[in-house]
């Protein structure tokens, strides 16, 4: 008799406890949610095509009017309208430079960052500069007022002892 509970149970952990373990289920939906139909095999397939052919293209640098087809519009309309039938060349971001530099490995990727700290320190220094310059300017324009005002006071004081004397 024991060895059917033992048997049932170990059953049961195997069923319920053990597929829980191994594949986790997920939280149910609030109720407010709509449950979508499950995509065809189809329909899975074209999916996965697409992902794969965006994933595929998106390893390139410059990725192309199939991607962002609106982003090449506007160019050639500017291009158009500018009558300059060249092609732009356009400066790659810090963003992108540290991408591509990333991929290159670290002996790429230490001078990018580099450049980008040294960047970033000469424009804080430059921001200090100006802002104590400024600072200084208006603590001078200060003093010169305050200078002004203590010049003018003995002479107001003497008109004052004069009109009360009277």
């Amino acid at each position: 008799m024991k060895v059917k509970v033992v048997c049932r149970k170990l059953y049961d952990y195997v069923r319920y406890d053990l597929k829980e373990i191994a594949f986790p289920s997920s939280l149910p939906d609030p109720p407010h949610i709509k449950k979508r139909r499950k995509l065809t095999w189809k329909e899975s397939y074209y999916v996965i095509k697409e992902a794969s052919r965006l994933y595929a293209a998106s390893w390139v640098r410059d990725i192309g009017p199939e991607l962002r087809p609106n982003d090449y519009k506007k160019e050639e309309n500017a291009d158009r309208i500018g009558g300059v039938d060249e092609k732009k060349e356009k400066e790659p971001t810090t963003l992108e430079d540290l991408a591509v530099a990333a991929r290159g490995g670290m002996e790429t990727l230490k001078p990018a960052l580099q450049r980008l700290y040294m960047t970033r320190a000469s424009a804080y220094k430059d921001a200090m500069k100006s802002f104590i310059e400024g600072y200084q300017e208006g603590v001078q324009h200060i003093m010169d007022k305050k200078e002004e005002s203590e010049s003018q006071k003995p002479e107001d004081d003497a008109k004052v002892h004069l009109t009360s004397n009277r």
